[in-house]
């Protein structure tokens, strides 16, 4: 009996490797932690009825943005270990097995559990307010949609201690995720990690379609909308068309591993190209899924610290949109050497040229915003202008790689590792810190510290550059990727010593921004305006940080910009119009607003024990799981009670104390 345990235990905990021993004891110690100091002081109730069960979009954005960092944390740990592991010829640092796997959970932590979700944080604090709504039109799901990617993400995560992570690489491509190239469990937990975090991405998509079409204030038009909420919407719409895929490919892949179909091997009469087509018919959508919110950012950044209106507004919304049509046209350009023949390959070089001109209309309408504006560069600011060359660097070198012959030398080489990362760096984290910083102060109603922001800003920043420019070397010298060792005279350990000089400047900048946020909250330093940017749009017309119910009387919109056209117009004397001073003027009313649940919570931890049990091929696990599943949705359907009314009454003390204070 006790030998069956200890073989079992085994195989279901990862031994062996002492930094997986750490980690394990790191997180035992952490979880004991969290769970004492709950229990200390008494706020396992708190915990229950003001985050397990909200669905108040502020809270369920905040609660995004937190996971992120911790898996930016996760991720960024696995990077460096892997630069260490590169930096000299015959490292013995990690094992073959052991670098596979931080290679393949390095990527999937970065693009869906640490970019989407701080993605999915800023569509939640600043769409309702921006388009004067008080709340997403699904509240409900926009609740389960944070706790399936919560759990999807645990799940996941639970490999690199339970079973052993995936190790396939971070697109899974067969034969080598198939069963016979990864006949443990660390396969499946990829699977199901993605398929219910994906879940939560779908509906979060349908859920903000929804909300920007249909909850806008009134006399808000769609050409009126902010551009945050434009790159929103093109991001939501992309994500309706594209996850899908994902779900079916990956539901593909689980049939072949655990019931022996044949999908995509070779021997069995499928195909392998098969999947990886699907794959990129998602993946490269989803690249700029998690980008055009950044354009939105940066063109809501330049607008306010130059004082001016976006230029080009319609043009910039054309872009967006067909940034969002032609992402679903360029999949191939990923596997120019498959041997499709030259129409095909030319066919996707011609469409991802054509992608890189509306990209480049943007850039040319952020430089012709700040052209002659009346300039500051706070730390958003400084975020946004790092952001220029670095993109444009990254586009050059999209377009290098989208020359179909060119690319047959830079497939699979370095190259293309330091332009993935130059424009999702440069792009997407550039772009959602500098979202971060530039709406803080509404989300928690104080100001990050300026100092160390911008520490934190140039250690990223020199840390990136001196990261991934020596890759594009690497790349042209011949060093190709999941490479885990090289020898001396490759000529390679120069450049490779530099890029993870590199990477642990990065670190440090990420020590800075924790140390930075630590210490804006010991120095409370409060926002008393409610409009500490001077911004243009309607989140800045509301105290900070905004009320529960977003707006006591929903504003009456006449312009693009609205807010800041209000002000100008009360700088020259001139009054609203008629509409606008009626709702202003207008009594307050109870205010509709969703009740707490705790069902959504629930639900994903049915999803997650299901998951789990599928992991493990456990039926005795899969069952109770799904039937919990099946249960919730029937309880919520028979749920009736799923609103209330705010009384006038506290409406008048929240707002009395809120403009007492600004």
């Amino acid at each position: 009996m006790w030998d069956k345990i200890k073989a079992f235990s085994s195989e279901f905990f990862v031994t062996g490797d002492p930094l997986i021993l750490g980690a394990q004891v790191s997180i035992a110690l952490t979880l004991v932690a969290i769970v004492f100091t709950l229990t200390y002081f008494k706020k396992w109730r708190w915990l229950w009825t003001e985050w397990l069960t909200t669905v108040d979009h502020k809270r369920i954005g905040i609660m995004y943005i937190i996971s992120s960092l911790l898996m930016l944390f996760r991720g960024g740990v696995d990077a460096l270990l892997m630069r260490v592991q590169l930096a000299a010829p015959g490292m013995e640092f990690l094992n073959a097995e052991h670098y596979n796997q931080i290679f393949t959970t390095h990527g999937v932590i970065m693009i869906l559990f640490m970019a989407m979700p701080l993605m999915f944080g800023l569509f939640n604090i600043m769409v309702p307010l921006q388009i004067g709504a008080r709340d997403v039109a699904f509240p409900f799901l926009n609740s389960f949609s944070f706790w399936m990617f919560f759990f999807g993400a645990m799940l996941f995560n639970l490999s690199f201690i339970i079973g052993g992570s995936p190790d396939a690489g971070w697109l899974a491509y067969p034969p080598l995720s198939g069963l016979s190239g990864s006949p443990g469990v660390g396969q499946d937990f990829y699977i199901w990690g993605i398929q219910i975090s994906g879940i939560g991405s779908l509906a979060t998509g349908i859920n903000f379609i929804v909300t920007i079409l249909k909850m806008r204030a009134p006399g808000m038009k769609l050409m009126q909308m902010p551009m945050f909420t434009w790159s929103v919407l093109s991001s939501s719409v992309t994500i309706l068309f594209a996850f899908p895929i994902l779900t079916v490919t990956l539901f593909l892949l689980f049939i072949d591993r655990y019931l022996g179909a044949h999908f995509f091997t070779l021997d069995g009469g499928g195909n392998p190209m098969m999947y990886i087509n699907l794959i990129w018919m998602w993946g490269h959508p989803e690249v700029y899924i998690v980008i055009l919110p950044a354009f939105g950012i940066f063109s809501e950044i330049v607008a306010t610290f130059s004082k001016k209106k976006l230029f080009g507004y319609k043009s910039m919304v054309f872009a967006l949109m067909s940034i969002s049509f032609f992402s679903f046209f360029t999949w191939a350009h990923h596997f120019f050497t498959m041997g499709s023949g030259a129409d095909v390959n030319a066919f996707f070089a011609i469409t991802t040229m054509l992608i890189a001109i509306p990209t480049g209309v943007k850039v040319f309408n952020w430089l012709f915003t700040m052209y002659r504006g009346r300039l500051s560069f706070p730390t958003p600011m400084l975020w946004t202008v790092a952001f220029i060359p670095c993109f444009v660097v990254g586009g050059m070198t999209g377009v290098m790689l989208s020359v179909a012959p060119a690319d047959f030398q830079f497939h699979n080489s370095y190259f293309l590792i330091a332009h993935f990362h130059q424009v999702l760096i440069g792009g997407v984290v550039f772009g959602y810190f500098a979202g971060l910083y530039y709406w803080w102060p509404k989300l928690f109603g104080f100001k990050l510290h300026e100092g160390l922001g911008k520490w934190a800003f140039w250690f990223w920043n020199i840390g990136f550059y001196v990261c991934f420019m020596p890759q594009y070397a690497l790349g042209l010298m011949g060093m190709t990727r999941r490479f885990n060792e090289y020898n001396f005279d490759m000529g390679w350990q120069p450049l490779n010593v530099v890029s993870t000089v590199g990477a642990f400047l990065m670190g440090i900048a990420f020590i800075f921004q924790v140390w930075q946020i630590a210490h804006s909250i010991k120095f409370l330093k409060k926002e008393t305006t409610g409009d500490n940017w001077d911004g243009r749009t309607l989140e800045w017309s509301i105290p900070s940080p905004a009320p529960m119910y977003n707006f006591a009387r929903l504003p009456v919109v006449t312009h693009q910009d609205d807010w800041w056209e209000k002000k100008q117009r009360k700088l020259r004397g001139e009054p609203d119009a008629p509409e606008v001073i009626a709702a202003e003027q207008a009594p307050l009313e109870p205010i509709h607003m969703p009740r707490k649940s705790g069902n959504a919570f629930i639900m994903s931890i049915f999803w997650f024990i299901a998951g789990f049990g599928f992991v493990w091929d456990w039926t005795w696990m899969v069952i109770p799981g799904l039937i919990g599943v099946a249960v919730c949705m029937l309880v919520r359907s028979f749920t009736y009670n799923t609103d209330y009314y705010i009384p006038v009454e506290e409406i008048e003390r929240t707002e009395a104390a809120a403009r007492g204070a600004h």
